[in-house]
C-alpha cells in the first residue's frame, strides 16, 4: 500500500511538470502573435511573409515529431522531454539581440524542430503513470497547460512587449525554460507502466502492423479532426491578436486580455471533458460515443463560431465568437490523444503519437501562409482578415463532421485482433470471452 501512495504522488508531480511544459510550450508560440504588429514594423515584413514566419516554425515540426516519436519507444522520456525543453530555451536567446528576417526564421524553424515532438511524447510519458480507463483526465490536464500558455500568460508577455519591447518578451521565455529543465531533472521519474507491459492499448495484442494502424477508420478520423483543430490554433497564434487590432479596433492591451479568454475557457474545458468522457465510458457508453462524437460534435461548433466571426462587428459579439471558436474544439486533443493510445499497442503508442502529430500539425504550415495570402489580396486588409477566417470555419466544420462519421474503435480493435489471429492460425473469440480475460 505504501508503495502505491508513492507512486500515486509521483504520477501527479511528474503530471504537474508536464503541465508546466506544455504551458511553457504554447507560451513560446503565442509571443510571435503577441509580437506581430512590433515585429512587422521593425523588419519592415509584409502580411505574406510575416505568415511565411508563422510557417517556418513547422518547417521541421512534423519530421521531429516522427522522429523522436519512434525515439521515445526506446529512451527514457525524461531524457528525451529534458533535451527538447533545452532546446527551446536556447532557440529564444538569439531574438534578444539585433534581429534580421533570416535569424528570425532560422530562431523559429529550430524552436519548431524541439516543439515538434512535445504533446505526444509528453502524453507518452503520463501514459506510463496511468492505465488506459484512467488516461482521459491525465491528457486534460496536460492539455490545460497549453491552453494556458497559449492565453491566460498572454497578458504577461504583452506587458513585457509593450513595457520592454518584444526582444525581452523571447528572452524571458528562453530563462523560464532552462529553470523547468532544472528541476524536471530532479524531480522527474518513469512511470510503472512501461513498454514491458501489453497494457492499455491495441485491444492486448504485442503488434499491429502500422499500415493497418494508419489507414485505420479511427486513426484517419483522428487526424482529420486534429488537423482542423490544428488549423484553428494556427490561426490563433500567428493572425488573430492582428486580426483584433485592425479588425476589431482594439488596442494590444485590450487584445492580451482577450486572448486569455478561449484559453481561460479551455481551462475548464479541457478537464471536464477528460471527466465526462471517463464517465460515459464507466456507463456503458460505447468509446465511439464517448471520445469520436464528444470530440467532433465540439470540432464542428467552434467551425460555427469562426465563420460568424469572420461576419462580426460589435465587440461584445466579436469577444464572444472568438471566445468559443478558439477553444471549444480543441476539445478533440483530448478525445482523440485517448482513442490513439485506446488502439496502439503500447510498445508502438509513442511512434503513433509522434506520427500523429506531425500530420496534423502539418497545418500549422497551411493555415498561417494562406491567410498571410489573403489578406495581401487586394486594398483592403480588413477584408482579407474576414475571408481568410470565413474559410477556416468551414475547414474546421467540414473536419469536425469527417472525424464524427469516421471515428469507431471498438470496430477498429475487433478488425486487428481477427486479423492477429488468422495470421497464427487461431480463431476468433466472443466479445464476452475477450473481456473476461
Amino acid at each position: 500500500m505504501g508503495q502505491n501512495m508513492r507512486d500515486s504522488t509521483r504520477a501527479w508531480i511528474v503530471l504537474s511538470m508536464l503541465f508546466l511544459f506544455m504551458l511553457i510550450n504554447f507560451a513560446d508560440k503565442a509571443v510571435i502573435g503577441l509580437a506581430a504588429l512590433p515585429i512587422m514594423k521593425e523588419l519592415h515584413l509584409t502580411h505574406a511573409e510575416f505568415g511565411t514566419v508563422g510557417s517556418a516554425f513547422f518547417f521541421l515540426f512534423s519530421l521531429s515529431a516522427i522522429l523522436v516519436g519512434f525515439l521515445a519507444n526506446h529512451v527514457s522520456s525524461k531524457i528525451v522531454i529534458a533535451v527538447m525543453g533545452l532546446i527551446w530555451a536556447l532557440a529564444q536567446f538569439p531574438m534578444i539581440g539585433a534581429v534580421s528576417l533570416s535569424v528570425l526564421m532560422a530562431s523559429r524553424i529550430v524552436l519548431g524542430a524541439g516543439e515538434g515532438p512535445a504533446f505526444p511524447v509528453s502524453i507518452h510519458a503520463a501514459y506510463k503513470w496511468f492505465p488506459n480507463d484512467r488516461r482521459p483526465l491525465p491528457t486534460g490536464i496536460v492539455t490545460t497547460g497549453a491552453a494556458i500558455g497559449l492565453g491566460v500568460v498572454a497578458p504577461m508577455i504583452t506587458w513585457i512587449i509593450l513595457s520592454f519591447g518584444w526582444h525581452a518578451a523571447f528572452g524571458a521565455l528562453g530563462i523560464v525554460g532552462l529553470i523547468w529543465v532544472l528541476i524536471w531533472m530532479v524531480v522527474s521519474k518513469e512511470g510503472p507502466l512501461d513498454a514491458r507491459q501489453i497494457e492499455g492499448g491495441g485491444g492486448g495484442m504485442a503488434r499491429v502492423p502500422y499500415f493497418d494502424l494508419l489507414t485505420a477508420p479511427t486513426v484517419v478520423g483522428v487526424l482529420v479532426g486534429e488537423f482542423v483543430a490544428y488549423y484553428a490554433l494556427a490561426l490563433w497564434i500567428v493572425w488573430l491578436p492582428a486580426f483584433l487590432v485592425k479588425v476589431g479596433g482594439f488596442t494590444p492591451t485590450q487584445v492580451g486580455w482577450i486572448i486569455v479568454l478561449p484559453a481561460a475557457l479551455q481551462v475548464v474545458l479541457f478537464p471536464g471533458a477528460g471527466i465526462v468522457s471517463q464517465r460515459l465510458c464507466s456507463r456503458g457508453a460505447s468509446s465511439r460515443v464517448a471520445r469520436g462524437l464528444l470530440g467532433g460534435g465540439c470540432v464542428a461548433f467552434a467551425g460555427v463560431a469562426m465563420m460568424l466571426l469572420s461576419k462580426s462587428s460589435g465587440a461584445f459579439e466579436q469577444i464572444l465568437l472568438v471566445t468559443v471558436a478558439f477553444s471549444v474544439g480543441a476539445v478533440f486533443y483530448i478525445t482523440g490523444t485517448s482513442l490513439i493510445g485506446e488502439i496502439s499497442p503500447i510498445r508502438q503508442r509513442g511512434a503513433m503519437l509522434g506520427i500523429c502529430n506531425a500530420v496534423y500539425s502539418a497545418a500549422g504550415i497551411i493555415a498561417p501562409w494562406i491567410m498571410g495570402h489573403i489578406i495581401d489580396v487586394g486594398t483592403n486588409p480588413a477584408a482579407g482578415y474576414r475571408n481568410g477566417f470565413l474559410l477556416g470555419g468551414g475547414i474546421v466544420v467540414v473536419g469536425g463532421i469527417v472525424a464524427t462519421i469516421l471515428i469507431n474503435p471498438e470496430s477498429d480493435l475487433a478488425r486487428f485482433r481477427k486479423h492477429d489471429l488468422a495470421s497464427r492460425g487461431g480463431s476468433v473469440p466472443s466479445k464476452g470471452s475477450m473481456l473476461s480475460k
